[in-house]
């Protein structure tokens, strides 16, 4: 347990989580990861009388990684963020045996609503069923703007985040941010086949309908009915040339390779 957790000031204190940049394990990766894949999670609101409430909400992630909400003004944790807008996520990834065997992250922060367009190109990307009822006037796009994260990565692994280590640093790539949409249509359209084995090499199950969501300079974000896979690439890559030769490069090696499709 010591290897991730430092012990309180004094004898028989509290045991608090190592910083992320400290612990032994790639706690920012794993973080970024379950901010990624996870479609659904707890949000934390906070009754008129101060009293925590619960709730579970369906979830996608802004290009940088904020995590986005579609809300119904109807809900009381709409009514409770619209009075405060203190509030707490739980990404919680889930498996078969304990639940606490399984990684899961908490990110703290406000959410306001939002009517950025790319907010919700990538939530209905995320949630297509979501277009049926996304434009009703009681619906709301939210972004969570986190201050902080708590990522429990199972068993003696704990850190805490901070924003920036939560957060992608989007500086100097504005071409990737602005041709997403682009290329996401066009490689659904043209390339199911890269995407397979994007999924595959990641780890994800082979022989599903891999379809790309989101993009961004880390990594891609695919989704086959309720899985999701996150992908990244060799390297940061900050303008569409660049993303064009890796993903080109790592299909070549997943063919090299024998990855299946």
């Amino acid at each position: 347990m010591s290897e991730t957790i430092e012990t309180g000031s004094g004898p028989g204190g509290p045991a608090r989580p190592l910083p992320a940049e400290a612990a032994p394990f790639d706690a920012i990766g794993l973080s970024r990861t379950l901010l990624r894949s996870i479609r659904s999670g707890a949000l934390a609101t906070l009754d008129p009388d101060g009293t925590p409430f619960a709730s579970l909400v369906t979830i996608a992630t802004d290009t940088d990684g904020t995590p986005l909400m579609l809300l119904s003004r109807l809900s009381a944790h709409t009514r409770n963020l619209l009075a405060d807008p203190r509030c707490s996520l739980l990404f919680s990834q889930g498996g078969k045996g304990d639940a606490l065997a399984h990684p899961r992250l908490t990110v703290v922060g406000r959410a306001t609503q939002t009517t950025d367009a790319r907010a919700r190109d990538r939530f209905l990307a995320r949630h297509p069923k979501a277009k049926l009822y996304a434009d009703f006037p009681d619906f709301g796009f939210f972004a969570l703007d986190p201050s902080a994260g708590h990522l429990n990565g199972g068993f003696a692994k704990a850190a805490t985040l901070t924003r920036d280590q939560l957060l992608l640093d989007l500086a100097g790539a504005d071409a990737v941010v602005a041709g997403e949409r682009g290329a996401v249509e066009h490689m659904n359209a043209d390339h199911a086949d890269a995407l397979a084995l994007y999924a595959a090499g990641s780890g994800a199950e082979a022989g599903l309908p891999w379809r790309l969501t989101g993009l961004d300079p880390e990594g891609m974000d695919l989704m086959a009915g309720d899985r999701t896979a996150r992908v990244l690439y060799p390297e940061r890559v900050t303008d569409m040339g660049t993303l064009r030769k890796s993903l080109v490069a790592m299909a070549a090696q997943a063919r090299a390779t024998g990855t299946e499709a």
